[in-house]
């Protein structure tokens, strides 16, 4: 009886790796995104970038300085692993990766291990209310680089700014529908970066400031 030999196809590029970074608010994920596809571009790569749910309502990745850049707006149905059908692709670009979904992120592993695609994913790691978003705790599980960004970002008081706050007509809310795009810019309803005690206590500014008190249910409190 005769050995039969079974060959596996092997992944175009296999140290293509799945990095993730994130950062609160304001810390310039963007802003690297649309570096780090230019630098690849320059080197002759061909490259995806996506996004979903970008600040400017369009299927763009824009930045807070300026930067910006046409990209495909993620569904909840798509299967990014089509992507790389019948496409030479070297890398993707997910910006907004918070909002994916947690299958889209086992499609960009796939895409990594089995088709050679480095994939940058960059997004929140949570939400407004200190919660990790579901697509990025399958990116903390799951990517091969995990890196927070060091871009300062501070809170009202000068400490480091690590958590996004959702402010609504002046108050600090902890309710409500996860998935509420807004900015960091002034309005009915926006976000704020806030260190972690102040984003407790749910202080937006100093004493003897016009500040309104925080909503919540009681799961967060502090004096």
């Amino acid at each position: 009886m005769g050995w039969r030999v079974v060959t596996f196809p092997l992944p175009r590029r296999a140290s293509a790796r799945l990095k993730f970074y994130y950062g609160p608010m304001d810390c310039g994920k963007s802003t690297l995104a649309l570096q780090i596809h230019h630098n690849h571009t320059r080197q002759g790569r061909v490259g995806l970038l996506l996004t979903r749910n970008d600040r400017s309502a369009r299927a763009r990745v824009t930045t807070r300085i300026g930067l910006a850049k046409e990209a495909l707006e993620v569904k909840d149905h798509d299967d990014l692993r089509t992507l790389a059908s019948g496409e030479t692709i070297d890398y993707i670009i997910c910006d907004e990766a918070q909002f994916f979904t947690r299958d889209h992120v086992e499609q960009l592993a796939d895409l990594v291990d089995i088709e050679g695609i480095d994939v940058y994913a960059f997004g929140l790691a949570t939400d407004f209310t200190a919660t990790l978003f579901p697509a990025s705790a399958r990116l903390f599980e799951l990517a091969d680089e995990v890196a927070r960004l060091q871009v300062e970002v501070l809170c009202w008081c000068g400490a480091d700014g690590v958590l996004n706050a959702r402010v609504s007509n002046g108050r600090l809310v902890r309710e409500g529908e996860r998935f509420v795009v807004g900015d960091t810019d002034d309005g009915r309803l926006h976000y704020q970066v806030m260190c972690r005690k102040h984003y407790r206590q749910g202080r937006l500014a100093a004493e003897g400031t016009n500040t309104k008190p925080v909503e919540h249910s009681g799961q967060m409190s502090g004096s």
